[in-house]
């Protein structure tokens, strides 16, 4: 009886975690190949009202909106920098991916680790 409490404690927790990791992948994603205020509109509602169904904090997961959408490193599109570097370094758009995607998971693994530290999923 006690480890089918444990594991389901253990369960519970993770799923905000893992919520927040799927949120911030998708917005990520979505960031690469559109604004990031446009990311912005489109993920905030949902990641306040996957917050609000789960009945944790809702700040770990617009933070995690804001920081991924931030976080246009692996195409020339999703960022104005971008693509002028992309313009005037005569860049290839495989040259992004091949450092922009490491930068990103490297950048992802970071936030899902501190987020959650910073602004925990339950108060106190």
């Amino acid at each position: 009886m006690l480890i089918n409490g444990v594991t389901w404690a253990v369960a519970e927790s993770w799923r905000p975690m893992v919520t927040l990791m799927i949120v911030y992948a998708v917005t990520s994603i979505l960031t690469e190949v559109l604004s990031n205020n446009a990311t912005v509109v489109i993920m905030i509602p949902l990641a306040i009202s996957l917050a609000a169904s789960m009945g944790v904090e809702t700040r770990p997961f617009i933070i995690a909106v804001c920081v991924a959408s931030s976080a246009s490193f692996s195409t020339p599109i999703g960022y104005q920098t971008n693509t002028y570097v992309y313009s005037v370094g005569g860049y290839r758009f495989t040259d992004f991916l091949k450092i922009g995607t490491p930068l990103n998971l490297l950048y992802f693994a970071v936030c899902v680790i501190l987020i959650p530290r910073i602004w925990p999923f339950f108060a106190d």
